[in-house]
């Protein structure tokens, strides 16, 4: 599945609600066996046994046995790890339909959930959604040093180092001149040692990494950025207090984080509307509506393809029985044809996503694709001003 259809999936299930708290979300990690899953599922299986709600008890059962039943089709878990979501999804008391719904992540799963609620627990893969760029994150103090790679919601351990500095006591005949000469050679060489390391990351990317997210429980980590060893190009996001220089340090300043992180999204989305609306009002490089973007894509002019996060497009085919014909027309919404020359008695034969396929157009060239948030001014004025498609372009 590609961006847009999750995005697509999760507003279908961020829409379901449950009459108590019998809908399942099961997250399962990358490399997590499945027996072992299975396993907890049986036992989640019997707890929930003693539900007291009769009607709840049977949709909660219902649903863990439907998801059990789902796994034994894998024989293993699929490499970024699946999302999977089940429950009686009916609006009517009296009926129950309890459905599965599936989803394997663009980016690598780091958690492992099992939740049963009166919504879906969806946090994670909007998490992965909304933040596909990557971030370096240093965790030190003076002894040690782990540095992360974070993209989604999946943090990567990339190195761990250590500092001699500390280790060394003083011996007989050394004066503590030499001594301290030593000590700081080891300090520095263990700064260039953490540096060293971050810039062979970024270059391992290509310089393609945000920036640089800074945590530790002491000072070390300032007296690191005072020494300036780091690549000009590598931009410091920020400096955290966290109480571990290991994994779960890399996890407490990416928590930490989290609000700087958004206003980065926030800025990032702020600078490509700004630039397509400033091209589009001098008649510049940029495209807008679905037919000219269309033909931007298929002319390969396009840089980065917009679309907003709230689109309904699609394109309806009908036909008319009296005149026995049919015929195609881009419908935004919810609307529908109302009336037509062959009459009204017209039946729609189907209905397609029009927007995804200008996604699939722009990953068949290597288009960037840009998801642009209803919930920002920009982005209510790209949907209600450009129908929530257009594009920047290469060249006209």
């Amino acid at each position: 599945m590609n961006d847009y259809s999750i995005m697509k999936e999760l507003k279908r299930l961020k829409s379901i609600r449950g009459s108590g708290t019998e809908l399942i979300s099961v997250y399962i990690p990358q490399g997590f066996q499945l027996t072992e899953e299975i396993s907890k599922l049986r036992e989640e299986y019997s707890q929930s046994s003693n539900i007291k709600s009769k009607s709840t008890r049977t949709n909660v059962l219902g649903a863990i046995d439907k998801i059990i039943q789902y796994l034994r089709l894998y024989k293993q878990t699929p490499k970024n790890g699946l999302a999977i979501f089940s429950g009686n999804i009916s609006d009517n008391p009296s009926k129950t339909s309890i459905e599965i719904f599936s989803i394997e992540p663009p980016t690598p799963l780091g958690v492992n959930i099992y939740r049963c609620d009166s919504t879906f627990m969806l946090e994670p893969l909007e998490m992965i959604l909304s933040n596909q760029e990557s971030y370096c994150i240093l965790t030190m103090d003076g002894r040690e040093a782990t540095i992360g790679l974070l993209k989604g919601s999946h943090i990567q351990v990339v190195r761990r180092l250590n500092s001699t500095a500390h280790a060394k006591v003083r011996k007989g005949g050394q004066s503590a001149q030499r001594y301290e000469r030593a000590i700081e050679e080891s300090i520095h060489d263990y700064v260039k040692r953490i540096s060293e390391s971050i810039n062979d990351v970024y270059v391992q990317n290509n310089f393609k990494i945000k920036g640089l997210l800074v945590g530790g429980p002491g000072p070390a980590k300032e007296g690191f950025l005072k020494a300036h060893t780091l690549n000009y190009q590598i931009k410091i996001l920020g400096t955290f207090d966290v109480g571990y220089t290991d994994e779960f340090g890399l996890h407490e300043v990416v928590e930490k984080a989290a609000e700087l992180l958004k206003e980065e999204e926030a800025a990032k989305e702020r600078k490509i509307l700004e630039r397509f609306i400033s091209e589009r009002v001098r008649n510049g490089l940029a495209a807008a509506g679905y037919e000219e973007t269309k033909t931007a894509l298929a002319n390969k002019q396009v840089d980065t393809l917009i679309i907003s996060d709230e689109i309904q497009l699609h394109r309806v085919t009908y036909r008319c029985p009296k005149e026995d014909l049919t015929f195609q027309r881009l419908e935004y919404g919810d609307e529908r044809l109302q009336k037509h020359e062959c009459g009204t008695n017209m039946t729609i034969e189907k209905t397609e996503d029009a927007a995804e396929e200008l996604i699939d157009l722009a990953e068949s060239s290597n288009v960037h694709i840009f998801f642009a948030s209803s919930g920002s001014s920009l982005g209510k004025e790209f949907l209600m001003g450009f129908k929530g498609i257009g594009a920047i372009l290469r060249y006209k």
